[in-house]
Order: C-alpha cells, then structure tokens, then sequence
C-alpha cells in the first residue's frame, strides 16, 4: 500500500485536474448556447435556399448548370470533412471520421479515387496519417464560423466539380440534434440534392420538387444561376459547420462534467485509502509504544 504522503499527493493532484475540468465545463456552456441558436438560426436559411435551387433545377432553361449535371459515371469523388480544431469533446470527432473511413474503403473497393477537403485540426491530422490527397484546407476557425474563412477552399471543391474532375461531393460532418445527443452525418452537396433533413432528423423533400416552375432570367440565366447555386453550396456547408460548432460546444460540456464527476468519485476512494493508511500507521505506533512500555 502506498504511504500518506504519496496518496496526500495524489489526492491534491485531482482536485486540481477537477477544478480544470469544472472550468471547462462552464466556459463550454456558456459557449454553447450561443452555438445552438446560431445554428437553428442558419436552417430555416438553408432549407428556404433548398426550395428556390430546387425550383431552379427544374425550371426549362436554355442552360444547365453543371451543379445541376449528374454524371452517368463516378471515378472521382470530393469528400469535405468537418471536425474540430481542439480535442476534450467526447467522442464527437470519432464517430465522424469512423463514419467517413468506412466510405472510404467502399468508394476504395469500388474503384473510386478521392480527394479531400479538412475544415478543422483533428480531421486534417486524419488524413495526413491517412496520406490521403488534400487540395484544400481551414483550421482554427475560433467559436464563431465566418462564411469568408470558408470560401476560398470551398471554391477548390467546387471548381473541381464543374470542370469535371470529381463527379460527386461528400460532406461528413456530426449533427446536432439536443445537447445530449449528436449524430454523425453525412451530406451529398453536389450534384444537388431535393431533400434535406428536417429538425427531427427525417428526410423532407424540398416543396419545390413536386412542381414544375418557370422563370424569366435577368440578364440571362447563366449568370443568375452560377451566383445563386454556388452561394447555396457555400450557404450550406457553413450550415453544417455551424452545427458542428454546436456539437463540440455540447459534447465538452458533457465530456467536463462526466470528468469532473469521475474526480469526485477517485477523490472520494483515494480519502478512503487514505485514512485507512493513517488509521493502520497509528495503530502501528500505538503497538510500538504499548509493546515497549511492556518490555520495559
């Protein structure tokens, strides 16, 4: 059994670790309010911006955008990862990267080559172990995602995709759905989908889809659509970072106070270790004194 001192050590050590960790845990929850409602504030947006691309695509125009084309044949994939810039949330950037690497080895199986896109520090370290193809990059993109951080590597992507050298684009990303509760997902952006996921977590089809629309373009329906349908793309996966953003905010919350707790319980069992040490070295020296006065 350890002595005193070494267990008086090491109960001191926790109650440090536990008043970090209690730290962290306010700072996230503070952080994650703010969070939650950005990103319930970006979805009615994005899903408004699903009806109006989707009433797009289908409108009789002399000019089919290539977001628009599916291609018959896929050889080549895009894949953007959404992750997190700090650790100390759970297993919220676990469940997403497990999520995209079995895709991986499906697309691999069946022939498909890929390249990625990493929106934050713990994917981009993925993937470098991975030695797999990155054109594009954003790391520490702080507690608040800005639309204008994101552009120039969502334009690699997109670029890509309309000259025809990837035929699909991916998007993996966690989902928040409560502050418990966060789910890995996964996102066809391009070629554009009609539907989307609703706030239960269902598929909803755009209203747009079940009608046909026409419109008069100025000055011409090229220039409209390549502003509106990219904008949506980007409008889209800021979405997602926003939602991830919540879902790291949520999971350190939850991951701090699972720790914080699990300090209260090896405090609580180290205390009890320790007086009985104490208990035992009396009761030693007690023997000592009483084993001496009756030898003497």
């Amino acid at each position: 059994m350890p002595g005193s001192r070494e267990i008086r050590n090491k109960i001191r050590s926790v109650k440090n670790t536990q008043k970090i960790t209690k730290a962290m845990e306010m700072v996230a929850a503070s952080k994650m309010r703010k969070a939650q409602d950005r990103t319930r504030a970006s979805r009615p947006y994005a899903y408004r911006m699903l009806d109006i691309v989707t009433h797009l695509s289908r409108a009789s125009t002399e000019y089919r955008h290539p977001f628009l084309h599916k291609y018959p044949q896929v050889k080549r994939v895009g894949v953007i990862v959404i992750t997190t810039d700090k650790g100390l949330c759970g297993g919220l950037n676990t469940n997403t990267l497990r999520g995209m690497l079995a895709q991986v080895k499906a697309w691999q199986q069946a022939g498909v080559e890929m390249e990625f896109c990493a929106i934050g520090n713990k994917g981009l370290g993925f993937l470098q172990r991975m030695n797999a193809i990155v054109s594009a990059q954003v790391v520490q993109l702080g507690d608040t995602p800005h639309l204008d951080r994101l552009v120039g590597s969502l334009k690699v992507m997109l670029d890509a995709y309309a000259e025809g050298r990837i035929q699909e684009l991916h998007v993996f990303y966690s989902r928040f759905v409560n502050t418990m509760k966060q789910e890995p997902g996964r996102i066809q952006a391009l070629p554009l989908p009609e539907t989307y996921r609703g706030e239960q977590g269902e598929m909803v089809e755009s209203a747009a889809a079940q009608s046909h629309w026409d419109y008069i373009y100025e000055p011409d329906a090229k220039t409209m659509l390549d502003v509106v349908l990219r904008r949506y793309v980007e409008a889209s996966i800021y979405q997602m970072v926003a939602e991830n953003m919540a879902c790291e905010q949520s999971a350190r919350m939850v991951a701090m106070k699972a720790a914080s707790d699990n300090a209260g319980t090896l405090i609580g069992e180290l205390t009890l270790v320790y007086n009985k040490a104490r208990q035992a070295a009396i009761t030693k020296e007690l023997s000592e004194i009483v084993g001496g006065a009756a030898a003497v």
